[in-house]
């Protein structure tokens, strides 16, 4: 039986991967800050609830020492976990405003992934996966053909193209443990006010696919859900 923990997982992406990878045969540790939304998506789904702050430590610690407990070993990571910050005119951007931001969407991945490395080595085939953007890639903030290059969101794109960056660093310095990024495309949910033109099964397509792939399907990727995409 697969084990898996999703950060974030009490709606939208995560929820959604929640559901797709029970129907897959998983068993899911909903992680959620907020404790009504976590108990009452784990009941639904048929999962178990874990609560997590990403930006605590002892919060994330303490989810880790759950699982210890209760599992004994995590197979899958994924950290979805993640908040947009101020978009538009980036002149009023304020200290404050990063550390928001780059607390869960950054600095939440490395602590999670930190707490929960010893419970991945206990995996025989250990999967990370980093739920990105393409909002984060230079080349398609570039590209005048894509959505991606006409957003102005300077604190979530900088968010997710550090992300795209620790997750290459992870997947060439984590020996025997396969990290990659998924991109979701432009989905409909709470973080964008429902404006993506995806739906959320489309959206968790690449997030579905790197946690169910075989072991030895690779590590250091970054894929939508139609297929590998370029880092830059």
């Amino acid at each position: 039986m697969t084990i898996t923990f999703i950060t974030g997982a009490n709606k939208g992406l995560g929820r959604e991967t929640a559901r797709r990878l029970i129907e897959c045969g998983h068993t899911v540790l909903v992680g959620a800050r907020n404790r009504e939304q976590g108990e009452e998506t784990a009941a639904v789904l048929g999962a178990r609830y874990v609560p997590i702050d990403v930006t605590n430590d002892a919060s994330v610690a303490a989810a880790a020492a759950d699982v210890a407990e209760h599992e004994g070993r995590v197979d899958v990571l994924i950290n979805n976990a993640g908040v947009h910050g101020p978009a538009g005119d980036p002149s009023e951007l304020t200290a404050a405003d990063a550390r928001a931001v780059l607390d869960v969407n950054v600095i939440g991945v490395v602590r999670t992934t930190t707490a929960f490395l010893p419970l991945l080595r206990r995996s025989e085939a250990p999967v990370i996966v980093n739920v990105s953007s393409g909002m984060g890639s230079l080349a398609l903030t570039h590209d005048p053909d894509r959505p991606e290059s006409h957003v102005i969101a300077p604190l979530y794109t900088s968010s997710k193209a550090a992300l795209t960056m620790l997750t290459t660093q992870y997947a060439k310095g984590l020996q025997g443990i396969r990290v990659n990024a998924a991109d979701p495309g432009y989905t409909a949910t709470d973080l964008n006010g429902h404006s993506g033109p995806q739906t959320v099964i489309e959206g968790t397509d690449a997030i579905v696919a790197l946690a169910t792939e075989k072991p030895g399907a690779g590590t250091g990727r970054f894929l939508s859900r139609h297929g590998e995409i370029a880092w830059s």
